[in-house]
């Protein structure tokens, strides 16, 4: 069972499950624990992150490092940046929330490209983000976007199927080898398909490289009319004028129909 876990140990337990699905070679398991101080310096501008990080992570668990020796996918290299190795990281969270800042903090933590998987008392969420060089800093690097982000539900839009297709989608066997950079985007393209799955109800990997780019542009434009939907309706239930009020409910009809043609790009 991968999601519903209520304490660390059951947590854990669901967590193997997801880590299972990579189907990674024992040679690139490490299963070491890391200090959380090496977060804090390394990856915590604020003394309000620092703080997020004491507090907010239970323990980290650097489950297995992808390296060319280990799971036989050569490095990638360019003037942007050079994947040497990939990690997979386990952290346990104390309690959920701001679970998308911590995410961040781990990604820009690590000059290494990340699977993370989170787990809170909610669940399992396994993230992901691009890195590259950073521009005014040598041997620097930092995120190329924002980490691409999913909880993992026992069922996807009530069908159950969804999230065993998604397991199956994520084994190493499965995922392009040319290199470590396209190996970790390959990984990427699965996360968007299980995005794409909550909008759509099923559960369908990208046929090629151009469809998972444009899902994602789709389900980046969802979430935009999904906030401006949620921010007109507040205001219209604020309006005390008819007149503004039917108004504000015209547009949220325009952009919930807007939303079902974005829909069919996911």
């Amino acid at each position: 069972m991968i999601d519903g876990a209520t304490d660390s140990n059951t947590r854990r337990l669901a967590s193997a499950d997801l880590i299972a699905a990579f189907d990674l070679p024992a040679a690139a398991l490490v299963n070491q624990r890391v200090p959380k101080k090496l977060l804090v310096e390394n990856g915590a501008p604020t003394t309000a992150d620092r703080k997020l990080i004491q507090d907010g992570i239970e323990e980290i668990t650097w489950v297995a490092a992808l390296k060319p020796a280990s799971i036989g996918v050569p490095e990638y290299r360019d003037e942007q940046r050079a994947y040497l190795e990939l990690a997979v990281l386990l952290v346990d969270l104390r309690e959920a929330g701001k679970v998308s800042r911590l995410a961040e903090l781990i990604h820009r933590a690590i000059p290494y490209p990340v699977l993370l998987i989170l787990a809170d008392s909610n669940g399992l969420i396994l993230s992901l983000a691009h890195i590259r060089w950073a521009q005014k800093e040598a041997d620097k690097t930092v995120l190329d976007g924002e980490p691409s982000m999913a909880r993992l539900s026992e069922q996807i839009n009530g069908d159950a199927s969804g999230l065993s297709d998604f397991l199956q989608a994520l084994s190493l066997r499965s995922q392009p080898r040319a290199d470590l950079h396209a190996l970790y985007q390959g990984w990427l393209d699965t996360l968007t398909a299980l995005q794409a799955a909550a909008v759509t109800g099923r559960f369908a990997k990208s046929e090629n490289a151009e469809q998972a780019s444009a899902r994602r542009a789709a389900l980046h434009r969802c979430r935009e009319i999904d906030a401006d939907v949620v921010r007109l309706r507040l205001a219209a239930g604020k309006e005390k004028q008819m007149a503004r009020q039917v108004a504000i409910n015209m547009e949220i009809k325009a952009l919930l129909a807007v939303r079902q043609l974005v829909v069919t790009c996911v």
